[in-house]
């Protein structure tokens, strides 16, 4: 029962008193009727005065309840000249604007977080309190490689790749790195932040790629000029001596000529081969910027085929070539993107051997390129060193190669991975 409802009961029951008195005295004592008739009247106006002065309050805080319950702060009261009455609607409208000031500006802070979230050039993963991925930012999706809609809902752990074991196993206090396939490096850092009582965690994800390229860069290139001053210094001045000691061949006798001959031209072959050795790192440190011009890229694979057909057919290597039609317009550095696919090319016919097959496919939408072969495939360490410098499988093998590759397609801005398919096959992509 409201307290209204009560109220009511309450005044008819003792008017319905004063009535009955009043009709007890009706013909014994006119008087004390009259004077029981005008304090009935009096009792029945202060009664409707009363009840206006409590139920207006009900009305103005059932109004207030409910635009409060609605989220409704604009809603204000204006003073009824009732000084209690008064005192309550200044009350709730100082609530009201609090409120509002509070609504508002955490709304702001809201919506600033949440820009420079989006903006942001770091990744963030905002997790659920059952650890799935509630949010995802443009840069984590650009670095994950997946979309919001792949991501949104799945753990941590079943993302593909390195990504899946380092996320889930991530300190709360120490961030780790990723490294994927030699190219893309990534610092993952794990924290926390308090929602509604509980606590909540999220990722996130910095590239480091270019700052450590850029370091690795400047320290092996004062190495390799260092190296490369001073050992070709010293084997002009020893190959100068040594080519000097040819004039002494006569003065031997015949039969040492031969062997000390041919001792000079092995001692000079080898110097030469060291020079030669040092040149191809000091050709890496070296590399220009790229003198861009629309360029055929088309061409340039005919080209490469051309001067690795001699090799693939001693190997007994097949090459197929699934072209889009037309040319493919790329505005490059012939020269150095020659190079590259050259390098790429040999690297797919040595990890062949012999009796195999080399795809070379392009596209038109997006621009690609895809060179596959079905040598080997590429194991999972190997994987996260690939491109990493003067790393190399093979047993005389320089390491420069695939660092050539990645320096001249980043200076070009075209994103590139090799990697093992799931049909078996490995390529080597670039999205121009």
């Amino acid at each position: 029962m409201s307290l209204r409802v009560k109220f009511i009961l309450f005044v008819v029951i003792i008017h319905a008193v004063l009535i009955v008195l009043a009709a007890q005295v009706v013909r014994t004592n006119a008087p004390l009727f009259v004077g029981l008739e005008g304090l009935l009247l009096v009792s029945v106006v202060l009664t409707v005065q009363l009840y206006k002065g409590f139920v207006r309050p009900f009305h103005l805080i059932a109004a207030g309840t409910e635009a409060i319950r609605a989220k409704d702060f604009s809603m204000k009261f204006v003073p009824v000249g009732q000084r209690e009455m008064d005192q309550l609607i200044d009350v709730y409208n100082h609530m009201i604007d609090e409120l509002r000031k509070e609504r508002v500006t955490q709304h702001e802070k809201s919506y600033l977080l949440e820009s420079l979230i989006q903006a942001s050039p770091a990744g963030v993963l905002l997790l659920s309190f059952e650890g799935h991925i509630e949010g995802v930012n443009p840069a984590a999706e650009r670095m994950l490689g997946l979309t919001s809609g792949q991501l949104l809902g799945t753990k941590p752990l079943d993302l593909p790749g390195d990504w899946g074991l380092t996320l889930s196993n991530l300190s709360k206090q120490e961030p780790q790195v990723v490294r994927l396939s030699g190219i893309q490096t990534y610092r993952a850092h794990c924290s926390h932040f308090v929602d509604r009582g509980f606590t909540r965690h999220f990722i996130v994800l910095e590239e480091l790629t270019q700052d450590l390229i850029r370091q690795e860069k400047q320290a092996y290139e004062k190495l390799i000029r260092m190296m490369s001053h001073e050992i070709n210094n010293s084997i002009g001045a020893i190959n100068s001596i040594l080519q000097s000691f040819h004039y002494y061949a006569p003065q031997l006798t015949p039969d040492d000529q031969p062997d000390f001959t041919e001792a000079l031209d092995v001692s000079i072959g080898r110097n030469t081969h060291l020079a030669n050795f040092i040149a191809n790192f000091a050709n890496l440190v070296r590399l220009p910027a790229p003198a861009r011009q629309p360029t055929d890229v088309h061409e340039l694979l005919r080209t490469t085929e051309r001067l690795l057909h001699v090799q693939a057919t001693r190997r007994q290597i097949q090459w197929h070539q699934e072209l889009a039609p037309g040319t493919l317009l790329i505005d490059l550095d012939a020269q150095q993107l020659e190079q590259a696919l050259l390098n790429i090319c040999k690297n797919a016919l040595e990890a062949i051997g012999e009796n195999g097959n080399i795809w070379v496919r392009t596209s038109q939408n997006p621009p690609q390129l895809v060179i596959e072969n079905d040598g080997p495939a590429i194991a999972p360490d190997v994987q996260r060193r690939l491109f990493t410098p003067f790393f190399s499988t093979k047993r005389d093998g320089q390491g420069i190669g695939l660092t050539l590759i990645r320096d001249i397609l980043l200076q070009h801005h075209f994103t590139f991975s090799l990697a093992t398919q799931e049909n078996g096959r490995t390529a080597f992509t670039i999205r121009f």
